[in-house]
């Protein structure tokens, strides 16, 4: 095996427990492909080469262990997710140079399933953007094309994976940021149901929508990494304890003929690009072909799911991020005069731009006056928009919608315009409101811009192996896309 890779993980997984390749060989050639590929996409922030070949080292002497379904495989992180002795920035300078004493829960599954963590990948700080054009140390660009953007927040996630850098990643989706990169990326993210895959770990920015999960090549790849991923923790409260697990026997089964997919008349729009829209109808054609039937549904207040998002998540993030100021936690601005200076200088030269900008409008939507007005009214309209996603899934088996409005765009276009870049995610921000599971997956390139366009399958909740049961058979309806030269 020369190419090791252009593999999938479900490939190399095998090939490490039959020892046709080692799982030094297979980190050696993943550490090989960043060091020829990031100087074009920077999708990380940090490599761990030498503890990342130890391990391989130390699995290759105990031997290949069948209990192991990642055995080996080389992985990459979300700078956002704790890693034990592991710089963990969130992407910005308020926590530059944090080593975490603890290991995230997810990654904790991660190292007992063997995988081997090459690195953390760049963000947008605090998870706060949808271009990873936030980062405080650098930016990601995507590999198909690297004038443009890979999308966010977890860019670099997307982007190390479709580059071949590693065979899988850790994500976060707060309202979108799994989904919107694997779509502008060309790979495949899954979004769980909330609590479905533990919070512990997680650098919070909206407590109520954070949601860790997998992107990978393919949805058997996706498969693989959320079955070790998905469980209940003790140490997180909004863990669910229903069991999981199926989610890789249930791709055998997996079939479109007789299913139902539903159609939201308000995200196949307007709204969306010409080619992204041409792109999800031959996805739906192909669907069609396979057996299944087309159901529109209405989801109205999903309009209203973009101010309602910015509300909620602004106010959570304003304040989970009180925290660091200097005194409790985060960069200390040095020489201040008195603790009302040390605040404000420590939080100035630790936030980015966006990330300021996200605090003062949640600050602003919970202040004494302004909360019945923004907040509540926010909460509300949140209840109505799970109920209609309940509603339509009564009436179909999955709902099927772009991920983005537009493939992926020239880097910088939106940067002056918050509100523009905001709209970016309206047909991703709902389903966290919703609480429930999504699923991209490529359908194809834009006909004029020549890149990939992503498609969402939405599910019940904890309806997982489903989800991923009628993506598999999309997908192997489709072309592909292949990978990109880098």
């Amino acid at each position: 095996m020369t190419d090791i890779c252009s593999l999938s993980l479900a490939a190399v997984a095998d090939a490490l427990q039959k020892k046709e390749i080692s799982a030094a060989e297979a980190a050696r050639a993943c550490l090989d492909r960043i060091a020829g590929t990031e100087p074009k996409i920077s999708a990380l922030l940090r490599v761990d080469g030498e503890n990342a070949l130890a391990r391989a080292r130390a699995l290759d002497k105990s031997g290949p262990d069948a209990s192991m379904p990642l055995f080996g495989v080389p992985v990459t992180v979300k700078d956002a997710i704790c890693t034990r002795g592991l710089a963990t920035t969130a992407a910005s300078r308020m926590l530059e140079g944090f080593r975490p004493v603890f290991d995230a829960f997810a990654v904790e599954k991660l190292r007992a399933a063997g995988a081997v963590i090459l690195g953390k990948n760049n963000m947008d700080e605090f998870a706060m953007g949808s271009t990873t054009e936030n980062s405080a140390f650098q930016t990601t660009r995507n590999p198909w094309n690297t004038g443009k953007v890979p999308g966010g927040s977890s860019g670099g996630s997307a982007a190390s994976v479709t580059a071949g850098q590693c065979f899988a990643s850790l994500g976060s989706d707060t309202g979108g940021s799994i989904r919107q990169p694997a779509s502008l990326c060309g790979c495949v993210g899954l979004k769980p149901t909330y609590g479905r895959v533990s919070r512990y770990g997680l650098i919070a920015y909206g407590s109520s929508l954070d949601q860790i999960g997998p992107l990978a090549r393919s949805v058997a790849d996706c498969a693989r990494v959320f079955e070790v991923i998905a469980g209940h923790d003790r140490r997180d409260a909004t863990s669910d304890p229903r069991p999981a697990g199926g989610y890789v026997a249930a791709l055998g089964g997996g079939t479109l003929k007789g299913a139902r997919l539903g159609l939201p008349r308000e995200f196949f729009g307007e709204g969306a690009s010409a080619e992204v829209r041409d792109a999800c109808a031959a996805a739906l054609r192909a669907a069609e072909g396979l057996g299944a039937e087309l159901v529109e549904v209405g989801l109205p207040h999903t309009r209203a799911a973009v101010a309602t998002y910015y509300i909620i998540a602004m106010a959570e993030a304003s304040s989970n991020l009180a925290r660091f100021d200097g005194v409790r936690y985060g960069r200390r601005a040095e020489g201040a005069r008195d603790l009302e200076e040390l605040y404000a200088r420590s939080r100035s030269e630790g936030f980015g731009t966006e990330v300021k900008r996200r605090i003062m409008l949640g600050a602003y939507v919970l202040s004494a006056g302004y909360y019945d007005a923004y907040y509540r009214k926010a909460a509300q309209a949140r209840r109505l928009i799970r109920d209609e996603y309940l509603a339509a899934l009564d009436r179909c088996d999955v709902i099927c919608a772009p991920v983005s409005p537009e493939t992926a765009w020239d880097m910088g276009t939106h940067n002056a315009d918050p509100l523009r870049m905001y709209l970016m995610d309206a047909y991703t921000l709902s389903l966290n409101l919703a609480g429930l599971p999504g699923l991209a997956l490529p359908v194809g390139k834009g006909a004029e811009s020549g890149m990939p366009v992503g498609m969402q399958l939405i599910g019940r909740a904890f309806g997982e192996a489903d989800l991923l049961a009628y993506g598999h058979a999309l997908e192997r309806a489709l072309p592909g896309i292949g990978l990109p030269a880098l």
